[in-house]
């Protein structure tokens, strides 16, 4: 007895449809060869590995639309019946019109997804899935601003610093109830860059879920270049052992000497009343020495390399604007990490009372444990002086999951 394949309730519309002019190519970006294979075709593989059957809608252009049925006939194999190919229209928006018009009566969650952010991986898809069937509104996936951003006028003067705090780099596969994406698109009045925008300019709800540094969008050569190292990365990392991660260890050492005239920051953590350390930034050295062991181990160099030493923008910086941006680059490299300890050395300040307090602090921004210890050396030396502290790191750190290298068309 042949049992029936349960109607899906949740589609992908792929996005595929865009000249991508900035990429210097003579055809469609979403047909330009990334690493052997197009990038529509690399942009599928993490669809069909996920765990539940979708629709799947390629929005191609007209121009293309026979390479696009092939491609997508290459890449689903026996789920053919499950995907369609639907020809583009002149904008982003119109094409995601033409690729709801097609969605199966039974579709209750819509994805819409770039097929440039071709390295997106299956649990990006799955996260905003679970959240759009757990919150009931619109979820799209976003990774948290690292640089300094400022807000200019039409001659390039800077007016303000934008709180980077309350901002998020938005990517896709952005989900949505059906009913709620259909009709936010019949009411469009204009055009908008992305979904989300479209769904609240017409009085609906948009949550953010965490992004995944791979989702990058392949604009210009240079991020096309990128894809492809990563993927050779992939490819290579793969070859000894197919199923046990690849695991990194890495020290780093910083020594700041102290400073009255400035406030103590130390471990993410402010002290009132504690001498503060020199340095062109906050001279925060647990922070330091915990990047510069991330960056060891990562073998990607040192904070002073990558941060610099008078760079106007991190005048006073934090702690969290090198930890999230150290964690950023070995994501991006293909790492995670796994454990980082840090010992502090010197007199002054007396830890014991908040080292649980920068502990959790300081494992919140790296993403896993981090433990701190304190000591004094009797004396001995400039820390036993009272001149300054040293803090000595050391981190582990496992290969990340990564875009399969794969074969294909």
């Amino acid at each position: 007895m042949i049992v029936p394949t349960p109607a899906p309730r949740v589609a992908i519309i792929v996005v595929a449809a865009g000249s991508g002019t900035r990429l210097g190519k003579p055809l469609p970006k979403a047909f330009v060869e990334l690493d052997g294979r197009s990038i529509l075709s690399r942009s599928l593989d993490p669809i069909f590995a996920l765990a539940d059957p979708a629709q799947i809608v390629v929005v191609a252009p007209l121009s293309h639309l026979e390479q696009a049925h092939d491609i997508v006939a290459h890449s689903a194999g026996m789920a053919s019946d499950a995907c369609s190919v639907v020809v583009g229209g002149d904008s982003r928006q119109a094409s995601v019109a033409s690729g709801l018009a097609a969605l199966l009566p039974s579709i209750e969650v819509v994805l819409v997804h770039d097929a440039a952010r071709a390295l997106a991986p299956a649990s990006l898809f799955e996260r905003v899935i679970a959240e759009v069937d757990s919150a009931g509104r619109g979820v799209i996936p976003g990774l948290a601003v690292s640089d300094t951003i400022k807000r200019v006028d039409s001659s390039a003067t800077v007016l303000e610093t934008v709180d980077r705090s309350q901002l998020s780099a938005v990517q896709t596969p952005q989900a949505f109830p059906r009913a709620e994406l259909v009709a936010a698109y019949a009411a469009a009045d204009r055009e908008f860059t992305d979904d989300a925008a479209l769904i609240q300019h017409a009085g609906g709800s948009v949550a953010i879920v965490d992004g995944d540094p791979f989702a990058f969008k392949i604009t210009t050569p240079w991020d096309l270049r990128r894809a492809e190292q990563l993927l050779a990365d992939a490819s290579s990392s793969s070859r000894p052992s197919a199923s046990a991660p690849s695991v990194r260890t890495g020290v780093g050492i910083d020594a700041h000497a102290l400073d009255g005239a400035q406030p103590l920051w130390l471990a993410g953590l402010f002290w009132p009343g504690e001498a503060g350390l020199a340095g062109h930034s906050d001279g925060d050295a647990v922070a330091h020495a915990l990047c510069d062991a991330l960056l060891s181990a990562a073998g990607l160099g040192d904070i002073g390399g990558i941060f610099g030493v008078d760079d106007p923008r991190l005048e006073g910086a934090h702690a969290d604007v090198f930890v999230l941006e150290t964690v950023r680059l070995l994501a991006v490299a293909g790492f995670a990490p796994s454990n980082v300890s840090v010992q502090l050395v010197g007199n002054r300040p007396r830890f014991a009372p908040r080292k649980t307090e920068a502990e959790q602090h300081l494992s919140a921004l790296v993403g896993c444990p981090v433990s701190v210890s304190a000591t004094t050396t009797d004396s001995l030396g400039f820390t036993g002086r009272g001149e300054g502290i040293v803090a000595i790191a050391t981190a582990l750190i496992v290969s990340a999951t990564r875009p399969a290298a794969g074969a294909g068309t």
